[in-house]
């Protein structure tokens, strides 16, 4: 009697980058600096523009920290300073320098950019409960058209992709930039996911014909002081 051979052990799945998929650490900038009542408020062109806090500058150190042993090929930043700085502790780390893609950068708040959108929001003006409620960047006054903003940053984030299958790249951006690439990967509303922490890292994948989002709004490497969330919105 002839005894059948035992069969191999399967060990449970576990997620490989297939060689034609781009995996994505996608970065919000840490902390900006402190609007200041009476102050001009720095702008670079129409979008404002500060320079991160002293907060802010600690993230970015610990993101540093987290993220230099992963194998990144490329760094991508925004335009903007706050995006920039976030980024030099890793890609001095690395050797990498970074590559400023402007369409990464935040949805632009019209006549509230600024420290007007800081004082409105803090203030919980209707109107701004009315823009996360109907979930419109373009409620606001002049404030960037929601379509527009969700095609350029679907084009950049494409194009890097495209740019870099088969490797790991990071990208330092913004809320509203990390909210619309989720909502779009899960087949979703973008507002749902623009409640992203200073510092946070979110994970994605992108395979030929989908996305995969492995990881979101990760704070494990900030010390509890820099993850606290602000009182909600509504």
């Amino acid at each position: 009697m002839t005894t059948a051979p035992a069969a191999a052990k399967v060990a449970e799945y576990r997620f490989k980058l297939p060689p034609d998929a781009t995996e994505i650490f996608v970065v919000r900038h840490g902390a900006s600096a402190d609007a200041v009542p009476g102050e001009a408020y720095p702008f670079l062109g129409r979008w404002s523009n500060p320079d991160l806090s002293p907060a802010g500058r600690e993230q970015a150190e610990r993101i540093a920290e987290r993220l230099v042993h992963e194998p990144i090929a490329a760094i991508y930043v925004s335009n903007l300073k706050r995006t920039q700085q976030s980024a030099a502790p890793l890609a001095e780390r690395l050797g990498l320098e970074p590559v400023v893609e402007p369409e990464l950068r935040e949805a632009h708040m019209g006549d509230w950019e600024g420290y007007i959108w800081r004082q409105r929001i803090e203030q919980r003006d209707p109107l701004a409960l009315r823009m996360i409620d109907e979930q419109r960047w373009d409620i606001l006054p002049g404030a960037e058209d929601a379509v527009g903003f969700a095609t350029r940053v679907r084009a950049a984030l494409a194009r890097i992709a495209d740019q870099h299958k088969g490797e790991t790249v990071a990208i330092f951006t913004h809320g509203g930039v990390i909210g619309q690439a989720i909502g779009d990967a899960v087949g979703s509303q973008p507002f749902p996911f623009n409640a992203t922490d200073n510092g946070a890292i979110a994970q994605l994948v992108r395979m030929p014909t989908r996305w995969k989002v492995r990881r979101f709004n990760d704070t494990t490497h900030l010390h509890p002081s820099f993850t606290l969330a602000p009182e909600p919105l509504t």
